[in-house]
C-alpha cells in the first residue's frame, strides 16, 4: 500500500508485520511489550474513545508525558479520526503550559505523572477550552487510560473511522508543535502528513535499516527531532524500546542490545567523559593502553586515510579497548544519530574509530525535520559537517550573510494562529529562513558555521561565534555548562559551572581535601585547572577571540530552572539575566 499520511504507516505494519515488540517499555523493572495487532487495536480504541466523548474532526488533542507506548496508540488514535495533536513537554513551566493549552484550544489532554495535574488543577479556571484529563498512570482523581480505552471498547465507530481517513488528505494537519525558544511565547509549528512522510521517506536510506533491528528511545517525543525518528523506525517495521529515563540508558543498552538510537550531543559528551573518567583510573599498561587508544581515536579519518601503520594500531586498540566500549552500550549499534545542536568533530572521530558510526544531521522544526544527513555509503560523510542535503528540498546559502534558506514538502504549513511570525519566517518565494549561517564543503556537505542570532559583536566591530567556542570549553571534564558573553564589549569571555563530581575525583587522587561543593567553587585548584583549558583553547582562536576574565559560578542548567531549552540548547537571555551581577562585574575589570 502507498504510504501518505502518517496513520498509513500503521495499516502497513498490520499488513506486513506481526512482530510482538513494536513497542516496549519498561514498567515494574520488566519490559513490556506491544505487538504490532496490538498497537493497531488500542490506536482504534483511542479513536472511538475520542469520538465517543462528543469530539470531532479538527478539535486538537494533548498529550503531556515521558516516552511510552500509550503516547503512539493516542498520536495514531488521533490521526485516524482527524484530530491534530499538539504534545507538550512534560516538564514545561506553568505560564507556557497554560499558554499552550489555551492557544492550541485542546480539548482533550493526557498526562503521565501527578506533577502535571497539580499545575492543571491550579490554572484550572483559566483553561476555558479544555473538556477532558486522562492519565497514563493511576493519580487520584485522575480517570485512567483503561477507562478511555474500555470507553472506546463499550462504543465503536469503525464506520465514521473508516470515513474519516479516507477523507484525509496529505495536506491535512497532523500535530503541532510548539517551539521552546529563548525568549516570548513558544510558536505553534504546523506539520502536515506530508511533511513528515516525505522526510520520512527522502531519509529512508540513510541507515541500513532492517525490521528485526531495536531501537531505543529516550529524547522527548513531544519534540520533532524524536517524533520523526519513531515515525522513520516504525515505517521500517523496527521495535522501539523506550529507556526509563537518561539516567538508565547505559543498562537499557546493555538489556535490549539495540542498533540505533539518536542524542543530542551533550548526551555524547557524557557518554565521552565517562569513558574518560574510567579510562583515567586505569594504572600501569592498561592505563597506557587506553590513553593511546584515546590519541589514535582523535587522529581518525574515513576510509583508511591515515594510512596501513595506523589501521593496524587502531585494530589492536579495537581489541583491548574499542570492543569493551561498544559492549557498554549493548555491542549491536549499527549507528548513533546526532541533531539538535552542533556536534563537536572530536566526539564523531573518537565514536567512529571505536565502531560506533556517530551520523549528524541538521533540521529544524519548522523542517519537519532534517534538511541535510550524513549517511552510510563511501563518500556520504564529512566530519564537521551535517552531511549532504536531503534529496527533495531545495538548499541554498544566501549571498548577502550566508544564511541557510530551505523549501520543499517537509515545509511547515505556517505557525499557528501567527500569520505574521509565518511571513517573516518564509519569503515571498517560498524560502524558508533557517537563522543558521553555513557554507557547502566541496558542493556537496553542509556545514553549519554559526547561528545568525547567537552571533554578536565585539565593540571593535569583530563577530564571535558563541558555540563553536563553547563546545571547544566542554572539552574539559572540569566543564559542565557554559556561555560565551562579550557583545559589545573590548573582549569575550566566558562563565563556566563547574563539574564539581569530577573536580572532587581529581582533589581525591590529588590530596587536596575537600572542603564542600561551595568553598570548592572558589578554590585555586579548581580556577588554575579551568584557566589552563583555557589558554589551550585562547591558542587556537583568532586574538579578538580570546577569552579573559572566565568566572566559575555556582548552579545547574536545566529545562526546569529555565536555563536551556528541552533540546538543551542555552537560553541565553535567561542565563545573561540570571548572571547579570557576574557579567557586569567581568567587564567593569581593567584587563
Amino acid at each position: 500500500m502507498e504510504i501518505k499520511r502518517v496513520f498509513d504507516i500503521l495499516d502497513s505494519l498490520n499488513i506486513n508485520f506481526s512482530k510482538n515488540d513494536i513497542l516496549c517499555s519498561k514498567e515494574n523493572k520488566q519490559w513490556v511489550k506491544h505487538s504490532v495487532q496490538e498497537f493497531h487495536l488500542k490506536a482504534s480504541l483511542v479513536s472511538s474513545g475520542l469520538l465517543a466523548l462528543g469530539l470531532q474532526k479538527g478539535d486538537i488533542v494533548s498529550l503531556m508525558s515521558n516516552n511510552r507506548p500509550e503516547w503512539n496508540f493516542v498520536d495514531f488514535g488521533s490521526q485516524q479520526v482527524g484530530m491534530p495533536t499538539a504534545p507538550i513537554y512534560p516538564t514545561i513551566s506553568g505560564a507556557d503550559l497554560k499558554f499552550i493549552l489555551n492557544h492550541s484550544e485542546a480539548k482533550i489532554i493526557f498526562i503521565s505523572e501527578k506533577s502535571i495535574y497539580t499545575k492543571l488543577v491550579e490554572m484550572e479556571d483559566e483553561l476555558s477550552h479544555l473538556k477532558f484529563v486522562f492519565s497514563f498512570n493511576k493519580i487520584e482523581g485522575v480517570k485512567h487510560f483503561s477507562e478511555f480505552l474500555e470507553l472506546g471498547k463499550q462504543n465503536p465507530q469503525i464506520s465514521k473511522i473508516d470515513a474519516i481517513k479516507k477523507e484525509t488528505q496529505e495536506d491535512d494537519l497532523l500535530t503541532i508543535l510548539y517551539t521552546s525558544g529563548t525568549t516570548g511565547h513558544p510558536k505553534g509549528v504546523m506539520i502536515s502528513h506530508k511533511n513528515m512522510i516525505s522526510n520520512v521517506k527522502a531519509c529512508k536510506d540513510f541507515a541500513p535499516f532492517k525490521p528485526e533491528w531495536r531501537a531505543l528511545s529516550f529524547l522527548p517525543l513531544n519534540h520533532v527531532y524524536e517524533r520523526f525518528l519513531n515515525t522513520l523506525y516504525l515505517f521500517h517495521g523496527v521495535s522501539i524500546y523506550y529507556a526509563e529515563n537518561f539516567e538508565t540508558i547505559g543498562d537499557n543498552c546493555r538489556e535490549i542490545n539495540p542498533q540505533i538510537f539518536v542524542a543530542v550531543p551533550r548526551i555524547l559528551e557524557r557518554v565521552l567523559e565517562m569513558i574518560c573518567a574510567a579510562g583515567e583510573k586505569l594504572t600501569g599498561i592498561k592505563g597506557k593502553v587506553f590513553r593511546h587508544s584515546l590519541k589514535i581515536a582523535e587522529k581518525f579519518e574515513l576510509d583508511g586515510k591515515n594510512g596501513l601503520w595506523y589501521e593496524f594500531e587502531r585494530k589492536i586498540c579495537d581489541i583491548l579497548v574499542y570492543s569493551k566500549w561498544r559492549k557498554a552500550v549493548g555491542g549491536n549499534i549499527v549507528c548513533i544519530v546526532s541533531g539538535g545542536a552542533a556536534l563537536n568533530p572530536r566526539i564523531e572521530r573518537i565514536f567512529s574509530c571505536a565502531g560506533l558510526t556517530l551520523l549528524q544531521g541538521y533540521g529544524l522544526t519548522e523542517t519537519c525535520v532534517v534538511v541535510a544527513v550524513n549517511k552510510f555509503g563511501k563518500g556520504n560523510v564529512m566530519f564537521g559537517t551535517v552531511g549532504p542535503k536531503v534529496e527533495n528540498l531545495e538548499v541554498k546559502i544566501a549571498e548577502e550573510d550566508g544564511e541557510i534558506l530551505m523549501k520543499g514538502p517537509s515545509l511547515m504549513l505556517g505557525y499557528y494562529k501567527n500569520k505574521e511570525a509565518t511571513l517573516e519566517a518564509i519569503d515571498s518565494e517560498g524560502w524558508f529562513h533557517t537563522g543558521d549561517v553555513g557554507v557547502f564543503i566541496d558542493n556537496k556537505f553542509l556545514k553549519i558555521t554559526d547561528r545568525k542570532k547567537e552571533l554578536f559583536k565585539s565593540s571593535a566591530g569583530k563577530y564571535i561565534s558563541p558555540v563553536a567556542i563553547e563546545n571547544k570549553l566542554k572539552e574539559s571534564k572540569f566543564v559542565d555548562q557554559c556561555m560565551v558573553v562579550g557583545e559589545g564589549q573590548k573582549f569575550a569571555s566566558a562563565i563556566i559551572t563547574p563539574h564539581l563530581i569530577n573536580f572532587k575525583e581529581y582533589c581525591s587522587n590529588n590530596k587536596i581535601e575537600w572542603l564542600g561543593a561551595d568553598q570548592m567553587l572558589n578554590s585555586n585548584e579548581l580556577k588554575l585547572l579551568i584557566n589552563t583549558h583555557v589558554k589551550e583553547i585562547n591558542a587556537t582562536l583568532a586574538p579578538y577571540e580570546h577569552l579573559k576574565r572566565c568566572q566559575i559560578v555556582k548552579g545547574n542548567w536545566s529545562v526546569e530552572s529555565g536555563e536551556i531549552t528541552p533540546k538543551l540548547s542555552l537560553k541565553r537571555k535567561n542565563i545573561s539575566a540570571k548572571y547579570s551581577e557576574v557579567i557586569n562585574k567581568i567587564f567593569s575589570m581593567e584587563v
